[in-house]
């Protein structure tokens, strides 16, 4: 659209021109008409026998002059459109050179914009740099870090093994102490059997002691009956009999339920292997359980101390 404007505003002007040219013509024919109008007139009274020719000549030249002053009229109508059509353009003209004006302002704008926007984008470059830089750096680190890790990684290694170890180790040491406490527990039961054994072997000593003071009582006071007879002291003497007769019951029958009690608890220790370990450790060779009996019984096995 604007390039047929354009096109509409070269050819206007070009088009008056012709026209104007062709007026002129015009004119200039019927300034030549007019003279030769004159040359016919002084012709005519010069002659008449051309009056008719000239009459024709007159009628055509009037007829041209008609015919040149509608052809002025048409030109002069088609001046005034194409003056109006010049102003037209005109106008069309002024408001491209106004488009053109705003297309170059925006132009200028839009290089500004452009501008900026490569300003920009070379901050942004150069902050990507910068990123690419401080991501180089966060890898390096990274790797540093991975190879530590690695470092780490086969350190927990060793030390889970020498945990491995350590834990078989105490677990070792584990059971060693369990078996200590139940060796332990069975030497104080061992302990404990043989203090309550030792205590009814005490208990039958004083007993038998009674049975032997009782019978030297009743031996002495059969041997003051026998000596003496029947006398004063025959009271004495029998009260003696009837306490020593008392003092060996007491004796026999405390004797016998300690006897029972240590058979008792023979049994219970000859059934017990921890005497058997206490043997060991004190020096003496390992001992059957079933053969403690017979070392009770005989004393061998027990330090001579």
């Amino acid at each position: 659209m604007p390039e047929s404007r354009s096109n509409d505003s070269v050819r206007g002007p070009g088009k008056a021109l012709a026209l104007l040219s062709r007026l002129a013509e015009l004119e200039e024919t019927q300034t030549a008409a007019t003279l030769d109008q004159r040359d016919m007139a002084r012709q005519r009274t010069e002659t008449t026998a051309s009056l008719a020719k000239y009459s024709s000549r007159t009628a055509e030249n009037a007829d041209k002059q008609t015919g040149l002053a509608q052809e002025r009229t048409a030109l002069t109508r088609e001046q005034t459109r194409l003056s109006t059509r010049s102003s037209e353009l005109a106008s069309i003209r002024t408001d491209l050179a106004h488009e053109r004006t705003s297309q170059a302002e925006q132009r200028t704008q839009l290089a500004t914009q452009r501008t900026e926007m490569a300003h920009r984008r070379t901050g942004l470059a150069e902050f990507r740099s910068k990123l690419a830089e401080q991501r180089t750096v966060l890898a390096r680190e990274r790797n540093g870090l991975s190879v530590q890790r690695v470092q780490l990684a086969e350190q927990r290694t060793r030390l889970a093994e020498s945990r491995t170890v350590m834990s078989q180790q105490r677990n070792g040491l584990a059971d060693f102490r369990t078996g200590l406490a139940r060796q332990r527990t069975a030497t104080a039961v061992t302990r404990t059997r043989l203090s309550l054994q030792r205590t009814e072997l005490a208990r039958g000593r004083t007993f038998l002691a009674l049975i032997r003071t009782g019978l030297a009582f009743l031996t002495l006071g059969l041997t003051f009956l026998r000596y003496f007879g029947i006398s004063k002291w025959t009271f004495f003497d029998a009260a003696l009999v009837v306490c020593s007769l008392v003092a060996v019951y007491f004796g026999f029958r405390g004797y016998r339920r300690a006897l029972l009690s240590e058979r008792r608890l023979e049994s219970l220790l000859a059934a017990d292997g921890g005497l058997a370990e206490a043997l060991s450790w004190q020096g003496f060779p390992a001992q059957d359980p079933g053969k403690t009996g017979d070392l009770i019984k005989t004393g061998t096995g027990y330090p001579a101390g």
